[in-house]
């Protein structure tokens, strides 16, 4: 960590991973398996972060791996059309309501090229957005936007212009009154509105039955456009992400979405895709111009296609089993240690809320933890052998690689965690 921060701002190459929020010094890691990683010193994790969502399979799954060797075989990058990036296309737009997709490398891509996007076609300029949820790190999307931002306590950053901002309008999510009069004031204005399928970045807040759908319907009531980011919640939740869960069973579709994370199979590799008419307006075929050297690189198309092929009903099922048996384990543990805690899901994605409140719905109330009983209950549970999320305001991710003897070590560990979560709580 030493020679790190010696040539690296802050040792890291992503603020979160520096244990700022938890203290102590972060793990650096030599090589990972199914649902294990390994450190430099030899020591060995179960691993509840999953790379922050992609080994939806565990780590060097051997399909994926063959899949991606084979690849580098064949050349790392080329510059032209390929197969693979056609046929994860394909694969996207069949498990999503997408018409078509534009694969780019990585989620704050997707994100800012399908806000551009959305301002050609409508010829608008103000974004909606919602308090606590993270869509990268684009200048205009900063403003209250959860994950590192909200580890940190950070509101916004220096470095983003105020015009950057000035369009962009947050408001309190799951919130229908808010967003209602947004767009009765301003929905001409409007170009699009923005928010995490089902946000993670400031731990798993769900929305409240229906929201998505509502949000589709103003949007489109408005000549607005409806971004779903699902970054994180893409092929994890369900084959299908978050989408399958609401729109596909309500009838709705977004007229945008992102993906990231699970269809890179744990390369750089994201998109964005849409209604066909909204995205011939991108280059070649329209004026709104986006571009990048390595989108749909080969090895990165290889992997994420081998991930979606063998992400499978049974994968799904796994996810769930799993994600249970540690999140009611985790409930049971700071419950016997007197914790006040809420556990929250969205299929098998879950978060811990040190906090006393029944129910977290919003960004202020993500805020409201107790977050030295936090770093206490991560540091426990490193020390036995379990790496969780070094932040408050995170996910949880399980893998259908974790096995009985993994979810058994996590659990066994628990008890002890809760214990020091309480100490640090009542101190």
């Amino acid at each position: 960590m030493e020679r790190a921060r010696a040539v690296t701002p802050g040792g890291v190459n992503s603020p979160v991973r520096a244990f700022h929020a938890v203290g102590g010094t972060p793990r650096f890691i030599a090589h990972a398996q199914g649902a294990r990683l390994t450190d430099v010193d030899g020591l060995e994790y179960v691993d509840l972060v999953g790379s922050w969502g992609p080994m939806l399979l565990g780590h060097a799954h051997p399909e994926v791996v063959a899949a991606a060797t084979a690849a580098v075989g064949r050349g790392t990058s080329y510059g032209t059309p390929t197969r693979t990036e056609v046929e994860l296309a394909e694969e996207i737009v069949g498990r999503t309501p997408v018409e078509r997709v534009r694969l780019v490398s990585s989620g704050t891509e997707a994100t800012m090229s399908a806000v551009r996007l959305a301002r050609g076609f409508t010829g608008r300029e103000l974004v909606v957005k919602f308090a606590g949820c993270y869509h990268g790190h684009l200048d205009a999307l900063l403003a209250s936007a959860g994950s590192g931002l909200a580890t940190f306590g950070i509101p916004g950053t220096p470095g983003v212009p105020e015009a950057a901002t000035a369009a962009t309008i947050v408001l309190p999510y799951n919130d229908r009154a808010a967003v209602e009069k947004v767009f009765t004031e301003r929905g001409d204005e409007i170009a699009c509105l923005v928010t995490e399928a089902s946000p993670g970045n400031m731990g798993v807040v769900p929305p409240e039955p229906g929201f998505n759908g509502f949000l589709a319907e103003t949007c489109r009531r408005h000549g607005a456009l409806f971004l779903s980011d699902e970054v994180m919640t893409g092929f994890r939740v369900s084959r299908s992400g978050q989408w399958g869960l609401d729109g596909a069973v309500e009838g709705w579709a977004p007229d945008l979405m992102t993906f990231g994370k699970v269809m890179g199979g744990g390369f750089p590799a994201a998109a964005f895709g849409g209604r066909a008419d909204v995205m011939s307006v991108l280059s070649p075929d329209g004026p709104v111009y986006q571009a990048g050297t390595l989108s749909g690189n080969p090895v990165a198309t290889a992997a994420g296609l081998a991930t979606l092929r063998l992400a499978d009903d049974s994968v799904y099922a796994r996810l769930d089993e799993v994600s249970s048996a540690i999140s009611g384990a985790a409930h049971e543990a700071l419950t016997a240690a007197g914790v006040p805690h809420l556990v929250q899901h969205d299929s098998s994605m879950f978060s811990v809320f040190f906090t006393g409140r029944d129910e977290v719905v919003d960004f202020d109330g993500a805020s409201e933890q107790d977050v030295p009983a936090y770093a206490a209950f991560f540091h426990s549970m490193l020390d036995q052998g379990v790496h969780l999320p070094p932040s408050a305001f995170e996910c949880w991710f399980v893998s259908a690689a974790h096995t009985d003897a993994d979810v058994q070590q996590v659990v066994d560990a628990l008890p002890a965690a809760a214990e020091a979560a309480a100490r640090a709580s009542a101190s």
